[in-house]
């Protein structure tokens, strides 16, 4: 097979931090409130308009209290877990990939709750979610991001509920619909579908949630962690008064990534460019005879986190780690010549790759790379069948 001629004119297709939105260059920072504090009113300010921002985009309910918090999504989903699993009330999580596998852990063995049940999945497939009990606290992973396995929607769960529903949504906010008036906490991190910098995470309180973070006290918690003290929740942290440090610098990216998002149509516009994406991908693994989807079900694909599976027979008789040997070699092809970046699985997932489509990456960007990976795939075959 010949090499392509074509490539990507942003081959950036990394699952986090994920690509810049188009057009973006250090330009845009050049109004970053820097050499500043960022509890001086110009710090507190900005901080606030990624919160009021955030909120606009996403359709959070005017009740809602949001915060930026430390240490990216996963900081925001261990406060969450720190500070109210262990209580009088029992809980169940979703694990089906390597963070939801991580919170199930974690729940488990680093923090020892008592009454826990897991509900697992191998890796493409989704837990039975009808074996759920919504009257305890649920930890769900909305968009598996190491899996390309989402939940297809929210029919699941009731809108009357009696514990709290905990989403883990860092790869499926700004790209698919949340239903909020099922949620009572979510989680997101400014490195995925908007294309931010890392380390900032995103937490969304309901009222309900509200109020039993702030009776919550099943253990001491560290400093960053804290979301309410003697007197109740912490409710400066809801306007932009954050717990510690933040980078203004990557404030000021995290707020050039919601204008453009406002610019380009809001979240209906950034699902549709997701959509795009997938629906790019797709057409090209139904005519694909050496790939196929890691998720199951096509209700389930991911849209943001397109994971793939090399489905050729020679390649699935092989041990894993010279499967892993293989997957290096082809996206290590494709990376020296420039077509296409990162685009290998999650270490902890099956070999295969893994194409970020979120709402900052071009449709015609993924077009481009998809020849180079056909190429690549026979430079591999031919290079591990000699």
């Amino acid at each position: 097979m010949s090499k392509p001629s074509v490539k990507p004119s942003r081959p950036f297709f990394s699952s986090g931090p994920c690509a810049k939105r188009p057009g973006w260059s250090l330009s845009a920072l050049d109004q970053a409130l820097l050499g500043r504090s960022h509890r001086a009113p110009e710090g507190r300010a900005r901080l606030k308009e990624v919160i009021t921002r955030s909120k606009d985009v996403l359709g959070i309910p005017a009740d809602w209290r949001v915060a930026v918090v430390p240490a990216s999504d996963t900081g925001a989903v261990e406060m969450v877990l720190w500070a109210l699993a262990g209580g009088e009330r029992g809980m169940d999580v979703l694990s089906f990939e390597s963070f939801s596998g991580t919170w199930a852990q974690d729940l488990r063995d680093v923090l020892k709750i008592e009454d826990l049940r897991v509900h697992e999945a191998p890796y493409g497939q989704l837990p039975d979610l009808s074996a759920v009990d919504w009257s305890r606290d649920v930890v769900v992973t909305w968009n598996g991001t190491t899996s390309g396995v989402r939940l297809p929607n929210a029919d699941a769960i009731p809108v009357e509920h009696e514990g709290l529903v905990i989403c883990d949504a860092t790869s499926a906010a700004f790209a698919m619909d949340l239903p909020w008036d099922r949620l009572d906490i979510v989680t997101w991190s400014w490195q995925k579908a908007l294309g931010g910098e890392a380390a900032h995470g995103m937490l969304a309180i309901s009222p309900r949630a509200a109020t039993r973070l702030a009776e919550a006290s099943p253990r001491p918690l560290p400093k960053i962690f804290r979301l309410a003290n003697k007197k109740g929740l912490m409710e400066a942290v809801f306007e932009g008064d954050t717990i510690n440090t933040p980078s203004m610098l990557c404030v000021e990216d995290a707020l050039d990534g919601l204008r453009w998002a406002e610019s380009v149509g809001g979240l209906e516009a950034l699902k549709a460019r997701s959509q795009a994406s997938l629906a790019v991908v797709a057409e090209w693994v139904e005519k694909t005879d050496w790939v196929s989807f890691l998720a199951e079900l096509p209700e389930t694909r991911s849209c943001t986190s397109i994971c793939l599976k090399i489905s050729a027979p020679w390649f699935e008789e092989l041990p894993p780690e010279t499967q892993g040997k293989v997957v290096k070699h082809l996206t290590g092809l494709v990376a020296q010549e420039g077509a296409g970046y990162d685009l290998a699985s999650y270490r902890d997932a099956p070999a295969g790759l893994r194409i970020w489509g979120g709402a900052t990456v071009n449709a015609e960007d993924i077009q481009a790379l998809l020849p180079w990976l056909d190429w690549a795939y026979e430079c591999t075959r031919e290079e591990f069948s000699a």
